[in-house]
């Protein structure tokens, strides 16, 4: 009669382990249900390749759910990548690509870009693909400039608006610069220079600036653009800014503060 009972316990402890491990099976069946995205890779490497050139890579991905998987949306890390899916609806078991185009112009060095593809798969909305690249830049000239705002403070009616600022070749090949403001002079050493301004490799050049006076009393803007043969950074600005006073308003001033000063 014991040896019964054990064997019966036996049973039903065997039997009771067999059907929850039926229904564990069943949930995690039920749970791989739906579509589902899966890429034959996630990263790509372009390798070495030269500044400017237009690169394209296109990822393979397939649906194994049991369900339409529908592209909504993908997109990308910055304006330089673009992606775009073959289509939005796949079935169960078909096949599809994201091509994606990376331009080089103006980026150097090792890029990582991303591009985001976003589903209706259940287990993973977002999926996330990578390109990376190194970018060579050819020999070339680099402006760069030792400040690119001046703030030149109070400035008398009738004064002119007058600075100077340094240009820096920093590349391997001449720099040639034309500096742009339609009432603008530019003096090199106290001499007034024709454009464009040649930049020796590693040289410096120190200009001065000169703008007529300004009617206009109170805060006075200027933008002076600078434009270069540096295939990085073609255009640049200098931002001057000033306040216009009248003699009658500097006069207010310093009486106001003469203790002060004093």
């Amino acid at each position: 009669m014991i040896m019964w009972r054990k064997r019966f316990s036996a049973a039903l402890i065997l039997t009771s382990s067999m059907f929850l491990i039926f229904l564990f099976s069943g949930y995690c069946l039920s749970a791989e249900n739906g579509p589902k995205i899966q890429f034959e890779e996630l990263k790509w490497d372009f390798g070495r390749k030269k500044q400017g050139e237009i690169l394209t890579h296109t990822f393979r991905f397939e649906n194994v759910g049991d369900e339409p998987l529908v592209i909504e949306r993908v997109r990308t890390s910055c304006g330089c990548a673009a992606a775009s899916p073959s289509k939005k609806k796949f079935n169960s078991g078909e096949k599809g690509e994201i091509e994606v185009t990376f331009n080089t112009q103006g980026y150097y060095g090792e890029q990582n870009k991303f591009i985001y593809v976003e589903s209706n798969d259940p287990s993973e909305s977002v999926k996330q693909l990578m390109i990376t690249a190194s970018v060579e830049v050819p020999p070339s000239p680099k402006i760069e400039l030792d400040s690119y705002t001046t703030d030149l403070g109070l400035i008398l009616e009738g004064e002119e608006l007058r600075t100077v600022f340094n240009i820096r070749n920093k590349g391997e090949l001449e720099l040639t610069v034309t500096p742009f403001h339609k009432d603008a002079s530019f003096f090199i050493q106290g001499k007034k220079f024709s454009a464009p301004l040649k930049i020796a490799a590693g040289k410096t050049q120190q200009v001065e600036v000169r703008i007529p006076a300004r009617e206009k009393m109170g805060l006075i803007r200027e933008f002076i653009r600078l434009q270069s043969n540096d295939p990085m950074r073609s255009t640049l600005s200098l931002y001057l800014v000033a306040y216009n006073v009248s003699r009658q308003q500097l006069k207010e001033l310093f009486d106001k503060y003469r203790k002060v000063l004093d």
